[in-house]
């Protein structure tokens, strides 16, 4: 009696570690998140996809949301739009985030977004 043995297929959920580069948030699918997701589709490295019941907003190395340009394009004050807007509009987010006065910049690599607030840091004086 011979025994057939089964190769089990690879999972096409498999975990990978690599470092992808991208960044990305999820926007609610309302008014403000598709004019959000509007603004964000003009710069060349972001792709926006829209679904059901959310935007899916991505980006390979750094995006930034200028809180000025989505006020214009909301129709609003130039200091409408502001980081509690965002957080508001926004559910979930992956790579590196850094709310400013002005805009919240996303990075998809660690050490750039590190290179970015060693920047805005204070020098250190040795004593």
């Amino acid at each position: 009696m011979t025994t057939k043995s089964f190769k089990t297929a690879e999972s096409p959920f498999k975990q990978d570690n690599t470092e992808s580069g991208m960044a990305g948030v999820t926007l609610m699918n309302n008014q403000v998140g598709v004019v959000v997701a509007e603004v964000m589709d003009r710069q060349p490295n972001v792709t926006v996809q829209h679904l059901p019941s959310m935007i899916r907003v991505d980006c390979q190395g750094r995006m930034d949301f200028v809180y000025a340009d989505i006020s214009e394009a909301l129709g609003e004050e130039p200091d409408f739009y502001n980081a509690a807007e965002f957080e508001e509009n926004m559910s979930t987010h992956y790579g590196k985030m850094i709310h400013m006065d002005d805009r919240t910049i996303m990075f998809g690599n660690l050490e750039e977004a590190a290179e970015f607030i060693g920047d805005m840091l204070p020098p250190v004086v040795n004593k």
